[in-house]
């Protein structure tokens, strides 16, 4: 029986260029009028990967003798990779004929070494396509461009403008989910409250099913909602892959280092200051939300001890025959990594001194809050840091454009210039370069620094309106006063010494 195996990928589709149907009429020529023939087609599959349908069932058929000739258009419908090209033909060799119709294919040394060497091209050819197609992509995204429908929860893609567009039923429980995330009010209890509180609602995801806490924890750490989308941020090579391979074969894509993410500018659903709040509370809530214990604490999730480092959980404990509720950093579980020193403090009496403290900070702030922004200073410092960013990139492009011009020099005029002193200047300017990059660096650190201080400055303010509007503040549930606490300390710690100190957020 003779077979004929086509193939076409998607993006050979796309581009015109490969025809099944063409493929298929020439390979029945080569075979000849009249002749039975069975198809092996793989429509839209790529050739950097042998796990298709057709080219498996194929190969299945020519195991079990049912197949005693192969007639294929081109070696590169086979493989686009030369060792997955080699190794197909050599299994099919091996109980068939092997029959290309673009091309003669002979055993013999010249005959293998032209299939080798054709292999080879449609390989580099591949490899070629994917940079073009990476480096233009790359290209567009530097010019503002969102080059892909991205799917994010809250936009549409504007095909024709290549940007993000907010679609606000969708942005609304996008702003729901950060307003409940940073300001529960005692409406849920962290990320997995939320999931279930948007799912009891009704309110579907993007794919029109239930909410689940990855799917919300992606959503607050998405910096697209605060006006930033960033390309080349994930490195995806052979994810495509993936729907041919065993679980423990899968590729998982990898994070790029960040100089190599591209920013491009969206309209922002949410507040950079919210976005950089959530962020905080994000790597506090897995210890502050773990579990549900039988009694609550005030301080769950924030007390640790500063003599041994260990986190201080809230337990009862028998003291002279009474039951006692205390933290302690007393670690008695299997593989702890450390015992702990053996700290133990009254929950009654941390609580209190807490709560004061932050009932102080809300009134002693409260009441110079309208002075501090009178006398507040313009923030020149700021302003005069991002002249600086700013200044630093147009000298910086300025060395690129005098490298350039000294190169084109030197290759022009090599007989007639002096070669060291072309390469003196050409040193001077990448060592100038250096410094300036590393200045550049330090600005965006010190920047970034002050925004985020802004940031926690801005939270503290809110927090304080929100506190000293309270109609009874005395009466505040357990659950309202940890939400407050947790808006203005990350942590409590907690030493021998009897000194206690609030570490902000």
């Amino acid at each position: 029986m003779i077979a004929i195996y086509a193939r076409v990928s998607t993006e050979e589709q796309a581009k015109s260029g490969y025809s099944l149907q063409d493929q298929v009429r020439q390979c029945r020529e080569k075979a000849g009028r009249g002749t039975d023939v069975i198809e092996y087609v793989d429509d839209g599959y790529s050739g950097e990967f042998l796990e298709r349908p057709a080219l498996t069932k194929l190969r299945d058929d020519i195991r079990e003798g049912l197949i005693d000739k192969v007639i294929i258009y081109d070696p590169d419908r086979l493989s686009r990779k030369l060792m997955n090209q080699l190794l197909v033909s050599e299994e099919i060799e091996k109980h068939a004929e092997l029959i290309f119709v673009n091309g003669d294919y002979q055993k013999t040394p010249e005959g293998m070494l032209f299939y080798q060497m054709r292999g080879a091209i449609a390989e580099f050819e591949k490899a070629k396509i994917n940079e073009r197609m990476s480096r233009g992509r790359r290209e567009k995204a530097k010019q503002g461009k969102v080059v892909k429908d991205v799917k994010v929860y809250g936009y549409l893609f504007n095909r024709d403008t290549e940007e993000l567009e907010i679609y606000q039923p969708e942005a609304r429980i996008v702003q729901l989910i950060y307003e409940l995330f940073t300001d529960p009010k005692g409406r849920v209890k962290g990320i997995n409250g939320i999931a279930h509180y948007l799912s009891d609602i009704g309110v579907p995801t993007k794919r029109g099913g239930v909410w689940h806490r990855q799917t919300v924890r992606q959503i607050l750490m998405n910096e697209t909602y605060a006006g930033v989308f960033y390309h080349n941020k994930w490195n995806t090579e052979g994810i495509l892959g993936n729907k041919y391979r065993g679980n423990k074969e899968k590729v998982s894509m990898k994070l790029r280092p960040r100089d190599e993410w591209i920013p491009v500018k969206c309209p922002a659903i949410i507040e950079r200051e919210t976005f950089h709040y959530a962020q905080k509370l994000l790597k506090e809530s897995r210890r502050r939300w773990a579990g549900s214990p039988k009694r609550e604490y005030l301080l769950s999730g924030l007390v640790r001890c500063g003599d041994c480092g260990n986190t201080m959980p809230g337990r009862q404990s028998k003291n002279w025959g009474k039951y006692v509720m205390e933290y302690t950093d007393v670690k008695n579980t299997a593989g702890a990594k450390k015992r702990g020193c053996g700290k133990r403090i009254r929950s009654e009496e941390l609580d209190h001194f807490v709560w004061e403290t932050f009932v102080n900070l809300m009134l002693t702030r409260g009441e110079v809050a309208a002075e501090a922004a009178a006398t507040a200073e313009d923030n020149d410092k700021a302003s005069y840091e991002q002249n600086e960013v700013e200044r630093i990139t147009t000298e910086l492009e300025r060395i690129k454009v005098a490298r350039q011009r000294l190169i084109k020099f030197l290759t022009n005029n090599i007989d007639i210039v002096d070669e060291d002193d072309i390469r003196e200047q050409l040193k001077d300017l990448k060592a100038n370069e250096e410094n300036l990059l590393k200045q550049k660096d330090e600005i965006i650190a010190l920047l970034e620094s002050q925004q985020h201080e802004e940031a926690n400055e801005e939270i503290l303010k809110e927090t304080i309106e929100q506190y000293l509007t309270e109609e009874s503040p005395q009466l505040l549930t357990i659950e309202r006063k940890q939400e407050y606490l947790r808006k203005v300390f990350r942590e409590i710690r907690v030493y021998e010494s009897g000194k206690v100190e609030f570490i902000r957020l």
